[in-house]
């Protein structure tokens, strides 16, 4: 039994040891260092289209915004490929590059730029201005302003002014199920963004981050990005910093200069900055674009914009990516974990992002099980312990029993060992009192205790009173004594003398032949 009890106690604490203490590590304490650092994470910025995808990661920290590392896949020709959604072919494609540069994107959060092509963009007015009213009532506006059921539709909106009669919004609706596939097969390859946004709101983040200067924010200065297959507008209202945003398609063989010249006017007119446009900045992915000729056309200033050089990002930088353009994005895209206000956010409509609140909880349960195993491990060794010392005092009992019964004349041992003791003591002190001659083995004194009781009463005062014994009874209960003294008030001093050992029980006293004559019945005093 007992080296059962060892083996078990053994293999327990093994487990704790080896088991706990590693889980314990990668549960509870990794996760809670990584919610304490949070800032201190690296960043992923995710820009999908139909078939590519552009991932750009950024390290935060300090305020530098350091592009780390940045690349491009691409799913075409797979067939799992399907229209206005991402694939999980191309998830698998980010996730394996993601792999194969750990640690760099080990733990890192990502934001994801939802390409132009599977959303559309709508102006609507609201009559609140407060934005938790706005979200409250978004979708009667917005089915209002479409004349048209949208249950089937997320939607993402930012407020462009406000005044007194309400707010202006930009407001973006895509496809519950694209964006429900997109996030599945994101979550499936562990990637569990924390936003999903419109493309052309990253890609205002960026301009805002990186391109949009003192002397930009003085004049009327339009934004104008064009990628190989869509094309932006992005226009900042004075000093508030709330971009106007305006996307369309690009066909690949029109001409840009051609293209611009036309949307530009409509442009202007359709943002209602209420200012009017003196600067256009272009970034053209072909770079095919004659500035002069275009200036000439709008008449207002046309030029380019050094985009990379104002990330601080070399051509050796995006050789990966697919563009300047999908750089741009997915850079916007992983700026937005430094954004505190609401964000355009897809994904807060449909399916709330709960990441670290979940890795909070799934710490906090392993935790909770760590203790309640730790808990439960610690009581077994204590109820083993316990087990054993009480099967030593069961065989301690046992023989201890055996010994009692014949000491105490067949007496049971009572439930309490402190009982038993008493009872063994009180015995042991009748023994000795036995062979000191004391008591009798009944448990009455004996004679001879008896005796020693009278004569050391007489011996105190014999000579004063002239003390004459005539003859001594002992019985087992009292002593009969009788004699004589010189006079009655010896008699009485022999009496008092008597009394400080003994009780006397009867006397008589008679005055014959000049002498005092008594005899008394004593007992010992108990």
């Amino acid at each position: 039994m007992v080296k059962k009890y060892k083996k078990l106690q053994y293999s327990l604490a093994n487990f704790s040891s080896r088991v706990l203490s590693k889980k314990l590590t990668h549960h509870v304490i990794r996760p809670f260092k990584s919610l304490q650092e949070g800032q201190a994470q690296n960043h992923l910025g995710i820009y999908l289209g139909k078939d590519t995808a552009t991932v750009v990661c950024l390290d935060l920290e300090g305020g530098d915004h350091k592009v780390l590392d940045c690349f491009s896949v691409s799913a075409e020709g797979q067939q799992e490929a399907s229209s206005g959604a991402t694939t999980p072919g191309l998830a698998n494609l980010i996730a394996e590059a993601c792999a194969e540069r750990v640690p760099r994107y080990q733990d890192s959060e990502a934001a994801v730029a939802l390409d132009c092509a599977m959303f559309m963009q709508h102006n609507v007015h609201s009559d609140f201005s407060d934005p938790r009213q706005i979200a409250a009532t978004i979708r009667f506006d917005t089915e209002e302003a479409l004349s048209t059921d949208i249950t089937d539709l997320a939607i993402a909106f930012k407020i462009t002014s406000s005044d007194q009669t309400g707010s202006e919004l930009s407001v973006f609706t895509a496809e519950r199920k694209v964006l429900s596939d997109v996030l599945v097969s994101l979550q499936n390859n562990n990637i569990d963004p924390i936003t999903i946004e419109p493309d052309v709101n990253c890609l205002s983040r960026f301009i805002l981050q990186n391109v949009y200067s003192l002397e930009s924010r003085q004049v009327g200065t339009l934004f104008c990005v064009l990628s190989q297959r869509s094309g932006y507008f992005i226009a900042f209202t004075g000093l508030t910093e709330v971009p106007a945003m305006r996307t369309f398609l690009v066909d690949p063989t029109q001409d840009r200069g051609d293209l611009l010249a036309r949307e530009v006017p409509v442009t202007a007119a359709l943002l209602g900055t209420g200012e009017p446009i003196n600067r256009l900045k272009v970034l053209d992915s072909t770079d095919s674009v004659d500035y002069q000729q275009l200036s000439e056309k709008l008449g207002i200033e046309v030029s380019g914009v050094d985009w990379l050089g104002s990330a601080a990002a070399g051509p050796e930088t995006i050789a990966d990516c697919a563009g300047q353009v999908d750089f741009a994005i997915a850079y916007g895209a992983a700026l937005a974990h430094l954004e505190k206000a609401r964000s355009v956010d897809f994904r807060s409509d449909f399916s709330p992002y709960q990441g670290k609140k979940v890795r909070l909880q799934k710490a906090l349960k392993f935790a909770s099980i760590s203790v309640t195993v730790l808990v439960l491990i610690v009581g077994l060794y204590f109820q083993l312990q316990l087990l054993k010392t009480n099967a030593y005092r069961g065989k301690l009992r046992d023989k201890f029993a055996g010994d009692y019964s014949p000491i105490m004349l067949g007496q049971k041992l009572p439930d309490k060992f402190t009982a038993a003791k008493t009872k063994l003591g009180s015995e042991l002190r009748r023994i000795r009192n036995v062979r000191s001659g004391q008591l009798s083995i009944t448990g009455e004194e004996s004679v001879s205790a008896k005796l020693a009781l009278v004569l050391e009463a007489f011996n105190k005062c014999a000579k004063p009173t002239n003390l004459n014994i005539d003859s001594t009874s002992i019985t087992a209960r009292s002593i009969t004594i009788a004699g004589n003294t010189s006079s009655r008030a010896n008699t009485l001093k022999l009496f008092e003398a008597i009394k400080g050992k003994l009780n006397i029980l009867q006397q008589r006293l008679e005055l014959k032949n000049g002498r005092d004559n008594f005899s008394i019945t004593v007992e010992p005093k108990r």
